[in-house]
This record gives C-alpha cells, sequence and structure tokens, in this order.
C-alpha cells in the first residue's frame, strides 16, 4: 500500500506539460497537433484537478486520522469565479504551468482568459463565502461548504440603448473540469406530502409525514485548494434529479409524457440561481430550493457523522458546526430537528439541544423587509412537518419570553417567530437567532445596530449569543493574483510571506514617503489602469485617459448603495464645467459596473440614466479632456480582478446605516486605492486602520440620519431650494439634457427625491459628498501625497483578510483547530 502511495505521488508531482499533453489525449481524446484555447483550458485544469484530488485525499485522511470537529458553511450563493489561476497560485505552480504551456505552443494568459466564471453567486454574500472557503483551506481547517449546483447563474447583463437585458448564463454548457460528480453519496430529499397524526404503543403522539413526493440531490465536489497546496477542501453542490422510482410509477401507469414532464420539473430546483419570487410559482420554487440545499446538507453531514468509529449523537456538536449564511439556509434549524426526532429518536430537549449548540447565524442586513419570511400557507403545503416543528418551537420559545416579561403581549407580538399578518407569515430570521447559538454581524457598526435597531429584543433575551466578526477578502485571490504587478513589488519590499500574513505588509510603512518605491508603486498602478482601459474600450466602447484619475463604483445596483449620487455629482460637474467654465480638480474617469434584480424596476432606471449620462458627457468635445463616463456591463469575479487593481478612487457611498459591511471596499484598499465613503459599514474600520487622513468620509451619521427620521425633520425641498448647484442638476432632470429627445424620462428620480421623501437622504449628503470629491481631487494633483497615501493604505490592510475573521470566527462560535499537514 505505501509503495503504490508513493508512486501515486510521483505521478502526480511529474513535469507539467506531459501530464496536459496526457489528459489532452486520453481524457479529451484529442489527436496530436495544436490545440485550441478551450482544449487547453481544459487539458490544463485537468492536470491540477489531478494534484489537487491526491492532496483533497490526503487532507481528509488527515482529518479522519485527528477525527477533527468539522464546519460546514451553508449557502446559496458561492461566487467562486475563475478557479484555474487561483488553483495554481495556491499550488505554487504558476511559472511553471506558464514554462509548460509554452512548450507545447500555448500561452498561459490566453488560457485563462478562456475560462468561464463559474456562475454560482450574485454578488458579496457569494464572494464572502468564497473567500472564506479559501480561508479554511489555507489554515488547514477542516470548513466545507454546501451549495446549489446551478446550472443557471442569476443572469448575463448585455446593454441595450443604454438599458439592461438580461441573458441566461448558462456557465455549465461550456463544462467545468473541476467538478467531481458523487453520484452514490446521493440524497433523499422528501417535499410536500401531509401529517397524520398517530400514537405509539405506549400512546405518545407520533405524527407522521405521508404522501411526500421525492427528489434526489445528487452532490458535486468542487476542490478548494488552500494557499501552499497543503490542504484542499470541497465545495459540494448538490444537483437535483428527478427519483427514479417516482418517475417509473407513473411510467408504468402508461403516460409516459408525464413521467418526463415530471422529471423536468424536479430537475428545475437546481437549475437558475434566485428564481423570480414575484409570482407565486416562482416563490414556491426558491422555498422548495433553499430546503433542498438544506435538505441534502444536514443529510450529508450526518451521514458523515456516522462514519465516526462509536458515534453517538451526544457529540454531534462536538464533531459538526454549522454557519447559516444569511437566512437563506435558515430552515437547516428545522431540518436537523427533524432529523433528530423523527430518524434518530431523540427526545425534543435533547434534539433541541444539539441543534443550537451546533447552529450558527450570520446576518447581512439591517433592512426589515430584507429579512425573508414564508407564508405560512405556503410552508403548509410544501413542508407540513417542518411547519408543525416551527409552532412547537415558537410555543416553546414564546414561554421563555413570557417567563422572562410576565404579561407583556406586546414584546410576545414582537417576538414571536409567527408573525400574525394575513397571511400568517415565518420569519426566518427569528428562527435563525432562536435556533442558534451564535448570532453575529459582519463589522462593528452593523454588529452594534443588529443589537440595537434591528433585534433588540433578541438581544435583551440573549445577549450572550450576539458577536461581530468584521468581514474580509482573501489577499490571495485580490492581491496576489489580480495584482500580481504590486504583488510582485511587495515581495521585492517585505518578501514573500505577507499572502498567508497580511500583517506582514506593515514594514511598508516605512517606504510611503521614499521616492523610488513611490515611483514604482506608481507605474504598478499606471500599468493596472492601462489594463482597464483596454477593457473599457472593447466592452463599452468608451476610450479613457489611464492618466486621469479612475472613480470607480462596483457592486449591486440599489438604491441604498447609491450610484445615483454618484450619477448626480458627475452631472453637476458636468454642468459646471459647459455652463460655467469651472472644470474639475482634476480629469476624472468614471466607471460603474454592477446588475440590478430583474424586477426592480428604479435600479434598472439608474442604469439607464448612468449610461444616458455617459452618452451625453462622452460625446460632447467640451467634456473631452475632463470627463469620461463607462458602464462596464455583465459584473463578475473576472472583471472585478481588472478593475479593481486599477482604482484610484473607490466608491463606498451607501446611506450610513444601510451597508453591513462591504467588501469591495476592502479589495480597493488593498490594492491602493484611496476610499471615499460615508461612516457605513467596514468603512468605519477601515478608517480606524489606515488613519482618518487617508480616507475621504463624508456625509450624515448613522445617529444623525436616526434622528431625522424619528422626529420626521428631513424635508428634501429644503435642500433642493437652498442648493443652486443642486436644484441645476435635478432640474435638468425635468427636461432632456440627459436623455436627449425624451423629455423627463428621468424626471421621476426628481420627484422621488424631492417630494417622495428620497429614503436614502441623497440631497441630505450632495453638498458634503461634492466637498469630499473636491478635496480627492487636489490631492490626486499631488501626486507624493496622493502616492503616499495608497502605500499606507496597502501597508495598514492586516486586518481586512479573512484569514483573520476565519479565527475569530474559528476561535469564538465554532471551536475549530488547524490540522497541518
Amino acid at each position: 500500500m505505501a509503495a503504490t502511495t508513493v508512486q501515486q505521488r510521483a505521478s502526480v508531482q511529474g513535469d507539467w506539460a506531459p501530464t496536459v499533453l496526457r489528459h489532452a489525449r486520453v481524457s479529451l481524446a484529442l489527436p496530436p497537433g495544436p490545440l485550441a484555447a478551450s482544449e487547453l483550458l481544459a487539458a490544463t485544469a485537468l492536470a491540477v484537478r489531478e494534484r489537487a484530488v491526491e492532496r483533497l485525499l490526503d487532507t481528509e485522511e488527515r482529518y479522519v486520522k485527528a477525527d477533527a470537529k468539522r464546519l460546514y458553511y451553508l449557502s446559496l450563493e458561492f461566487l467562486v469565479g475563475r478557479s484555474l489561476e487561483n488553483n495554481l497560485q495556491n499550488l505554487g505552480a504558476l511559472e511553471a504551468a506558464r514554462e509548460a504551456l509554452g512548450e507545447i505552443g500555448g500561452d498561459l494568459e490566453t488560457v485563462l482568459a478562456a475560462e468561464h466564471d463559474a456562475a454560482l453567486g450574485n454578488g458579496g454574500l457569494g464572494r464572502l463565502a468564497a473567500c472564506f472557503l479559501d480561508s479554511l483551506a489555507s489554515l488547514d481547517m477542516p470548513g466545507f461548504g454546501y451549495g446549489i449546483h446551478y446550472e443557471y447563474g442569476l443572469f448575463r447583463q448585455e446593454i441595450d440603448n443604454g438599458c439592461q437585458r438580461e441573458k441566461p448564463d448558462n456557465w455549465l454548457a461550456y463544462g467545468s473540469p473541476w467538478e467531481i460528480e458523487r453520484p452514490g453519496e446521493a440524497c433523499q430529499v422528501p417535499i410536500y406530502g401531509h401529517l397524520e397524526h398517530e400514537q405509539d404503543t405506549e400512546g405518545n403522539y407520533t405524527p407522521l409525514w405521508l404522501g411526500w413526493k421525492v427528489l434526489i440531490g445528487v452532490p458535486y465536489d468542487f476542490p478548494i485548494v488552500g494557499y501552499g497546496g497543503r490542504t484542499v477542501n470541497a465545495l459540494r453542490l448538490f444537483a437535483a434529479r428527478a427519483s427514479e422510482d417516482f418517475d417509473m410509477e407513473i411510467f408504468n401507469d402508461g403516460d409516459y409524457l408525464r413521467a418526463v414532464q415530471q422529471k423536468l420539473e424536479s430537475e428545475t430546483v437546481s437549475k437558475v440561481l434566485y428564481p423570480s419570487d414575484a409570482v407565486a410559482a416562482g416563490r414556491e420554487l426558491r422555498l422548495v430550493q433553499e430546503y433542498f440545499l438544506v435538505a441534502c446538507a444536514v443529510r450529508d453531514m450526518v451521514r458523515r457523522f456516522e462514519r465516526r468509529p462509536h458515534a453517538d449523537f451526544a457529540d454531534f456538536a462536538d464533531q459538526v458546526a454549522i454557519q447559516l449564511n444569511d437566512t437563506h439556509p435558515t430552515l437547516a434549524v428545522l431540518e436537523l430537528l427533524r432529523l433528530l426526532l423523527d430518524e434518530k429518536g431523540m427526545s425534543w430537549d435533547d434534539a433541541w439541544k444539539i441543534v443550537c449548540a451546533t447552529c450558527g447565524y450570520t446576518n447581512h442586513t439591517l433592512m426589515p423587509e430584507a429579512l425573508e419570511r414564508w407564508p405560512v400557507p405556503l410552508l403548509e403545503r410544501v413542508l407540513p412537518r417542518h411547519l408543525q416543528l416551527l409552532y412547537e418551537v415558537n410555543k416553546r420559545f414564546l414561554a421563555v419570553v413570557a417567563a422572562r416579561w410576565p404579561g407583556d403581549t406586546d414584546r410576545l407580538r414582537r417576538m414571536s417567530i409567527i408573525e400574525e399578518s394575513e397571511p400568517k407569515q415565518a420569519r426566518m430570521a427569528y428562527l435563525a437567532i432562536v435556533g442558534s447559538h451564535s448570532v453575529n454581524g459582519v463589522a462593528a457598526m452593523h454588529s452594534e445596530l443588529v443589537k440595537t435597531a434591528l433585534v433588540p429584543d433578541f438581544h435583551a433575551l440573549w445577549p450572550e449569543k450576539f458577536n461581530n466578526k468584521t468581514n474580509g477578502v482573501t489577499p490571495r485571490r485580490w492581491l496576489l493574483t489580480a495584482n500580481p504587478g504590486l504583488a510582485g513589488l511587495l515581495d521585492e519590499a517585505v518578501g514573500e510571506g505577507w499572502a498567508a500574513d497580511l500583517e506582514k505588509l506593515r514594514p511598508l510603512e516605512a517606504l510611503a514617503d521614499d521616492p523610488g518605491f513611490q515611483a514604482s508603486f506608481a507605474a504598478v498602478k499606471h500599468k493596472n489602469k492601462e489594463r482597464l482601459a483596454r477593457l473599457i474600450s472593447a466592452s463599452a466602447r468608451v476610450t479613457v485617459d489611464p492618466s486621469s484619475q479612475f472613480d470607480i463604483q462596483v457592486k449591486r445596483i440599489h438604491e441604498y448603495k447609491r450610484q445615483l449620487l454618484n450619477a448626480l455629482h458627475i452631472a453637476h460637474q458636468y454642468l459646471a464645467l459647459v455652463e460655467d467654465g469651472v472644470t474639475p480638480p482634476v480629469p476624472k474617469t468614471y466607471v460603474f459596473a454592477g446588475k440590478a434584480a430583474p424586477g426592480y424596476w428604479a435600479a434598472k432606471q439608474i442604469i439607464w440614466l448612468i449610461n444616458s449620462l455617459a452618452d451625453v458627457v462622452n460625446r460632447d468635445p467640451l467634456a473631452r479632456d475632463w470627463l469620461r463616463v463607462a458602464f462596464v456591463p455583465d459584473y463578475r469575479v473576472s472583471l472585478a480582478e481588472i478593475i479593481i487593481p486599477a482604482g484610484d478612487l473607490s466608491e463606498q457611498i451607501s446611506t450610513a446605516g444601510t451597508e453591513a459591511s462591504g467588501t469591495s471596499n476592502m479589495k480597493f484598499a488593498m490594492n491602493g486605492a484611496l476610499t471615499i465613503g460615508t461612516l457605513d459599514g467596514a468603512n468605519v474600520e477601515i478608517r480606524e486602520e489606515i488613519g482618518p487622513e487617508n480616507i475621504f468620509i463624508f456625509g450624515l451619521t448613522v445617529e444623525e440620519i436616526a434622528a431625522q427620521k424619528a422626529s420626521g425633520s428631513y424635508h428634501p425641498a429644503d435642500y433642493y431650494q437652498r442648493d443652486p448647484a443642486l436644484r441645476r442638476v435635478l432640474d435638468a432632470l425635468r427636461g432632456d439634457r440627459f436623455s436627449p429627445g425624451f423629455p423627463g424620462r428621468f424626471d421621476w428620480i426628481r420627484r422621488s427625491l424631492v417630494e417622495g421623501g428620497d429614503t436614502y437622504f441623497h440631497l441630505a449628503d450632495f453638498a458634503a459628498y461634492r466637498a469630499a470629491q473636491e478635496q480627492a481631487g487636489r490631492e490626486y494633483r499631488d501626486p507624493t501625497l496622493w502616492r503616499r497615501k495608497t502605500i499606507l493604505n496597502v501597508a495598514r490592510t492586516g486586518k481586512l483578510s479573512s484569514d483573520r475573521t476565519i479565527r475569530e470566527y474559528a476561535d469564538d462560535i465554532w471551536n475549530l483547530r488547524s490540522i497541518p499537514g
């Protein structure tokens, strides 16, 4: 056995070029001769997978030998992007692969560009999950992701006459060399059916869930290679398949077409990320999708637990940790409870104790309307047993509340997991809090607001449950891989260890005023800006000057993220330039990217406004030397890796108290961009780390906004009347200045802001934002000052690493330890 293992390892460590060619012939059945980029991509990825799988198996053997506790991270999104370059980088094989491809007539950069992003997420939530998996593996911790094997991502965004058009994103049509199908570990998932109320032989109530349909969850494992290649964990994604037994029953009744239709309906569950919940069928599909994920995940982790010698469920929480990434996987609380009660025969008290000790909940939103609720009638139809359990959980929970606050019926109403509306709604965030031993926010300010504003009653009941875990991003993806020029410069300056310990960048502070280092730093930034300029030209058909200040806002399009405030300021600068002859402090290139949810009318209109504004500004010869505006379509991880390293000014301008954390703010700072932003989310901690003199903070604070909302003292029309510059911009939206030939197209924006209450305080912050932009422009004119500040930003981003975040989760919530190889 030992000899076989040595031989296997020897073959895995062999030369790259022969391994790539072997996979081209044996795995892809390609004849000898020149290979296309897509063929080289597949063959190279399979060569990398070969090495990754060997280490995946070694890692699992290590975990089993150590009887290690395991963390299972449940998330509807894992926005992993492209995998080849990241895996090569983490294996330490990037240059070896470059040389090998050169030997066989290929080019690594061309091959890397041929890979399609894995469309398994939407935005920050999914990208955070991907960063966490990278850090878990890099820290040698037994942490695994559970998600859905979507056939279609959210959507592919195209811009047609300035408007967003959604196209299917069938990323799997190109095939994925990374996925490892595990049909032998498929899970059965019951849904629908009804309850029958029975008693056992001793007279105990024993409900029976009968008549359910069955889905099959087939797992696909994606290797997650840790930095240094010692540890390879897995992201396990489940694809929905129809039950063969169920389909054959229909088939045997002679209805072949109905059997086929049932199969197609079953497999719809994993067809697309976030089906629209605007109609009843879409809402039901989304609920089924969430349950499918947690049912597969819980079944799979229990099965793994039971493989341990002498497995005893009394030890379950000592061996298993479940982290719920937002409310989407909250049904895991009920599913684990159901399995322990119905299949393992445990008592309620024992089962509930295990559930609470196992589960932790991460909250990602401060907006009550964004917290998931499910109509009780829908739950009753789809998951009758789980609804019954939910009512029992709620009854026992409210008894605890009543004992703590006797006679406080209003508090009982506020805290009930079941909202007494019409129809009744199940509050999933409340269930997550009740069913977990830990509830955390994702930035210091956010976590405090969760306790004081979002769920203060729950914090009053269980203050010990609540804690903060400020988000982070992986420096391997977002600096080492995305910005190789800067990474090389950092290696020369502080050594190569920073990618595994971002605090090792601190010595850069001593070089912040060094003219030679400043020049080298600026040269790297300029090269990155030239690369982005080429992308903008190709994708947005806009020519931009890399020597201008690149002002970038990339994130999901939403009113609270205030892309609109950015656009209003651009309109102000343009009108001041062409009507008053007032030039900006420096030539500016404004870059936007991001997707609007298909049903979010206002967000799609904001995209239209940005593109209309770009069309007007970019065509005007008076603005040519001063302003450029570009909207880069179809924002995704691979585009972010080009856009973020090129940023000079990072727009993080959400209304204070609305952004939970943000992660693009961290990525930009890590790559030497200065932040212009409000005191919101992780901006607060970034400011503390890099120093208030190295960030441009503006706008109302959380406390000031809360006070104005409480007193009703915010009157947007007053700002409109008092500020001539603001009034000119809003009045321009009435006509056709930014919509030639279509007067009033964007007047809804003026009405919404001036007359409709301006929910997100755009007008209140406009003047302060304008002043902060002026300051950023003036400082950019002083290259020595600007370079000093950007270098200090990079030097002081140690806290922003997801490695730090994962260590805090592991120590404070999961009780997880490293199992080094």
